[in-house]
C-alpha cells in the first residue's frame, strides 16, 4: 500500500501552501491560548478566528482564501504596530516575537496572493 503525503491528501499546490496554511492555524491556536491567558481580549479573538478561518480556506483551496489573508495581513500588521510600540521596551521577548509573526505574516501573504490563481472560485 503506497503512503500518500499531506500535501498530496490536501490537494495543495506544493509545500507553499500547507505550509502558509499551517503558520495560520498554529497562529490561530496561539492566539485562542493567549486570549485565555490574558482575561479574554476581543481583538485578540477576533485576529484568532480570521487566523482559524484562513487555515481552513487554504488547506480546502478556496477561492475566498485570499481575501482572509489580506484580512489577517491588515490587522495583523496594526495589532503588531500597537504590540511593538507598547510593549517592545518592556518586554524584549514579546517584542521579537510580534516582529517575527509580523514578517512570517507578510511572507505568507505575498506567498498566497502570488500563488492565488492555483484556489477555486
Amino acid at each position: 500500500m503506497k503512503k500518500m503525503s499531506v500535501v498530496s491528501r490536501l490537494k495543495l499546490e506544493g509545500n507553499g501552501m500547507l505550509a502558509a496554511s499551517v503558520f495560520y492555524a498554529v497562529v490561530g491556536v496561539a492566539f485562542v491560548v493567549w486570549m485565555f491567558l490574558t482575561s479574554f481580549p476581543v481583538h485578540v479573538g477576533i485576529i484568532a478566528v480570521f487566523s482559524l478561518l484562513t487555515a481552513y480556506a487554504l488547506a480546502m483551496k478556496r477561492g475566498w482564501a485570499v481575501w482572509l489573508v489580506l484580512v489577517v495581513f491588515f490587522t495583523a500588521t496594526t495589532f503588531a504596530a500597537f504590540i511593538i510600540y507598547g510593549f517592545v521596551t518592556s518586554n524584549l521577548l514579546l517584542g521579537v516575537g510580534i516582529v517575527v509573526y509580523l514578517v512570517l505574516t507578510c511572507v505568507f501573504t505575498a506567498y498566497v496572493v502570488n500563488k492565488r490563481g492555483s484556489l477555486q472560485d
